[in-house]
């Protein structure tokens, strides 16, 4: 029961937990034994709160805290994983860092509060790196977590526990962030679908960078129809956070059920922004290959992409800001407790004088006039999900892209951050694997707050695919594949 359980999606699993087939009890107890069976290998779920989740099913069962039962993203009692950048009230969340590593927060972020309204069960807390910068996911709290397609690679980061705990069947859905690609990263490595929505279309909370549209907080699933569910239910106007707005009229789970009648008519795909990023040429021939599969639903797919100008300085000029705002007084108090990411882009903010400032922000927006501009022309425009697949897990960075060496850890995120700093939704989708057996995806972005156009074109594709049907996976024991020359 517990293994048919698990296999469910979490769509198909709402169903049964409406129809009254299964309880929530039911499924919290089939994912505390995946958990059990998969965790050593794994290191996706640090922390678990089942008896939390328990008690939340009990109340549940009883009637009790269903006033929004029958609402769009109303999940019934599924259970679903929190990343440790999130509190939870009564559990443990450490941000990943050891100056944290003993923290019990006494009241639930707003996101978590909307999740758990809408009837969504916390069942543990999804590994990170510390305070979520990094590209592959460990701290020195709960050590390493690994990919379950080859336990010798990284899960990539900063959403890396959650993207696993997807990817085996420890959870239905899981509940992330996005800067620079951490919900779609993690989502290509492990072949699951990961959603950065637009900024404000889900709450952020009270964080000090309330005016910053950099980072987000979305969802992660098995499977498009999973990711729109999950997108309902957290989204939607919140008064703690000033640039979130209403839910649209139109629920995103059915807006994706519309998908074959809204095919996109014309679709621009880049594989590195006109040659101005590294990508693999494996990745590169294998998303080819891929985007061109839209072909067959009679879509037009021509290769365009705007120009990113002097995108990835900027990017790193303005990402260093967001660090100075949230670290600076760490950095002055406590230097020696964190890591040299952190510290690094804390003091590359600090190093940025306001003219440096001004000019990023121009930079940024003359980008994205650009990106509006492909979007009159374009209705998606796509990239690799990923410019190279899942590396050594050892490591805090692929050591190289296509033979160029990389000059710091962010320099494998810029098709990724690309999408950030133009505003707009993107969802990455698993497209293949590559000769090792390791995990391709997609990216897929639309204009901002069309997240519906993203989602649809996302389950067309998955559709043409066929890969969501892979998963859950088993965790594979394997070896590191040698970098491409």
């Amino acid at each position: 029961m517990s293994i048919d359980l698990i296999r469910l999606t979490a769509t198909q699993a709402v169903q049964l937990l409406r129809r009254g087939e299964v309880s929530p009890l039911d499924l919290i107890e089939a994912a505390a034994a995946r958990i059990a069976d998969v965790e050593p290998a794994v290191n996706a779920l640090p922390t678990l709160c089942l008896d939390r989740a328990r008690a939340h099913a009990a109340r549940l069962m009883r009637g009790e805290g269903r006033e929004l039962e029958g609402a769009p993203g109303w999940l019934g009692g599924l259970p679903v994983t929190i990343k440790d950048l999130t509190d939870v009230a009564g559990v443990r969340t450490t941000y990943g860092s050891p100056i944290f590593a003993d923290h019990v927060p006494t009241e639930s972020h707003p996101v978590v509060k909307r999740i758990e309204a809408r009837g969504g069960i916390v069942i543990a807390k999804s590994n990170t790196p510390e305070f979520g910068a990094g590209g592959s996911t460990f701290n020195e709290v709960f050590g390493r977590t690994r990919n379950p397609w080859n336990t010798a690679l990284t899960c990539a980061g900063s959403t890396g526990g959650g993207a696993v705990s997807v990817a085996t069947g420890e959870a239905w859905l899981a509940q992330g962030t996005d800067h620079a690609g951490s919900l779609r990263r993690p989502g290509t490595y492990c072949s699951v679908v990961g959603l950065r929505p637009t900024p404000g279309r889900v709450t952020r909370g009270t964080p000090n960078n309330l005016f910053s549209p950099l980072t987000v907080q979305g969802p992660m699933a098995r499977t498009v129809a999973d990711v729109a569910l999950f997108l309902d239910t957290m989204a939607g106007w919140c008064p703690l956070d000033p640039l979130t707005c209403d839910a649209p009229a139109m629920p995103y789970a059915q807006a994706v059920t519309e998908a074959e009648r809204h095919r996109p008519r014309r679709i621009a795909y880049t594989p590195d922004f006109n040659g101005k990023l590294a990508v693999d040429r494996e990745t590169r021939a294998i998303c080819a290959r891929a985007v061109r599969r839209f072909e067959e639903l009679g879509c037009i797919v021509e290769e365009a992409a705007p120009d990113l100008g002097d995108l990835v300085e900027a990017f790193l000029v303005l990402r260093s800001q967001a660090f100075v705002v949230d670290r600076e007084l760490q950095l002055q108090a406590m230097r020696d407790r964190l890591k040299p990411d952190i510290i690094w882009n804390t003091e590359l903010g600090l190093s940025a004088t306001p003219s440096r400032l001004a000019w990023a922000d121009r930079e940024r927006a003359a980008f994205y006039r650009r990106m509006a501009a492909l979007f009159s022309q374009y209705d998606v425009l796509i990239t690799p999900g990923a410019p190279t697949p899942a590396f050594d897990v050892m490591l805090r960075n692929p050591p190289s892209i296509a033979g160029v060496k990389l000059e710091h850890y962010m320099a494998g995120s810029m098709l990724n951050a690309a999408i950030t700093m133009a505003g707009c939704p993107a969802v990455a989708v698993p497209c293949g694997f590559d000769q090792y057996g390791r995990p391709i995806g997609l990216q897929i972005a639309a204009p901002p707050h069309r997240e519906e156009v993203a989602l649809r074109a996302a389950a067309l594709f998955e559709g043409l695919s066929g890969l969501d049907r892979l998963l859950p996976v088993d965790p594979r024991p394997g070896e590191v594949p040698p970098p491409e020359a």
